[in-house]
């Protein structure tokens, strides 16, 4: 790590600054280096793999109906799509069925995380410019969410809510506890979106500031809110909805100016949609959504020299993950990418030509992971 070959810029006037990869804040490690002219960044080179830990190595130890705990800790705000992606892959391969209602308590399990971690990056943007009603108000929605989710498998995070074959099950009460909590966030919601919007200050720093055109998001094969966020119309529930989003549609939402304010704007309008999607869904009393498994799928054994693919959109866009099995029905290859892994060039492009100063509200309407990208 120490002899990274950074790109150089030439020139008397050039300076060169290092951020990272320990900061100022408990947040994960990576490492910065801007090329600038004055205050103005012609550069930005990102280094990361300090989070490396051997995601894949370790995922073929253990049984593989037994990964689950392990490929929830992948990416840590993101355990209920890699706990999706996993059950789906496992199932699919031991030829197992589950019924369309666990798969619908699954996507209950992915809005929620992605309502939640859409409010957490809204909470640091507003921090990072000081909106303290913004700031104190998405944390405290947050907190319901996230609560919420705990009431429901026992973490705040949705470990434990998905598993092969089965899904934490929602009881009348549970059902209607959710849809309570739901109805007052999305009041709270929208009126603190309506202050964060019409504040002059949130303007001046957001708008304009970070640009990734629709062209440049394409040519560099940005996913997720990020890709949206610039005009890129890419969504894994509108692409390939599978059972659970042809039963009940996600909405298509994008934003075109690909700034910080668009990607802003973009998480309010997402968030916004997932409420109604539960809404929705938790509302339709001709479902039974208390969760009875499919016993079938823990005992059966994996096919053998099969590739399989699966590809949910969690909050940052499609996780990916790629299992191959042996002649033997055993785990051969485990393949995972997060959706940070093509968006980290992203947030070098959004820098250019933007003063040193917008880099932390930049990095923060990117909100990418360090561990999914560097397993």
């Amino acid at each position: 790590m120490t002899d990274y070959p950074f790109f150089k810029v030439r020139g008397r006037e050039v300076h060169e600054v290092g951020v990272g990869p320990i900061h100022a804040g408990v947040i994960e490690p990576g490492h910065f280096r801007f090329m600038c002219l004055g205050e103005k960044v012609h550069h930005l080179e990102i280094q990361l793999g300090y989070q490396h830990r051997g995601v894949e190595a370790l995922l073929l130890r253990r049984p593989p109906m037994a990964l689950a705990p392990t490929v929830e800790s992948i990416c840590g705000d993101s355990s209920v799509a890699y706990a999706w992606g996993y059950c789906a892959a496992v199932e699919a391969l031991s030829n197992s069925a589950v019924s369309l209602e666990i798969d619908l308590l699954r996507g209950i399990a992915l809005e929620m995380e992605r309502i939640a971690m859409h409010v957490a990056t809204l909470n640091g943007l507003a921090t990072d410019v000081a909106f303290l009603q913004g700031g104190g108000t998405y944390g405290r929605l947050r907190t319901a969410i996230i609560n919420a989710t705990q009431r429901v498998c026992g973490n705040r995070f949705g470990r434990g809510w998905l598993r092969p074959g089965r899904a934490h099950g929602l009881s009348e009460v549970l059902r209607q506890d959710l849809m309570q909590t739901l109805t007052a966030f999305a009041c709270d919601f929208t009126e603190v979106n309506e202050l964060m919007l019409a504040s002059l200050s949130v303007k001046a720093r957001f708008q304009g500031t970070g640009i990734v055109s629709t062209k440049t998001a394409q040519e560099l094969g940005l996913v997720g809110v990020v890709a949206r966020a610039s005009g890129v119309p890419i969504d894994m529930r509108i692409q390939l909805p599978g059972r659970v989003y042809e039963r009940f549609p996600a909405e298509r939402i994008t934003e075109l100016a690909g700034d910080c304010w668009a990607r802003m704007k973009q998480r309010m309008r997402e968030v916004d949609a997932s409420v109604q999607w539960l809404l929705k869904v938790l509302g339709d009393t001709a479902l039974d959504l208390t969760g009875s498994a499919a016993p079938e799928a823990l005992g059966k054994p994996l096919a053998p020299e099969t590739l399989c693919l699966s590809l949910i959109e969690g909050t940052r866009g499609p996780v990916v993950q790629v299992l191959e099995t042996s002649s033997q029905g055993q785990l051969l290859h485990y393949k995972v990418q997060d959706p940070s892994l093509p968006n980290w060039f992203g947030l070098a492009m959004a820098l250019r030509d933007n003063d040193i100063s917008d880099f932390p509200i930049c990095n923060k309407s990117f909100d990418l992971s360090y561990c999914g990208n560097d397993l």
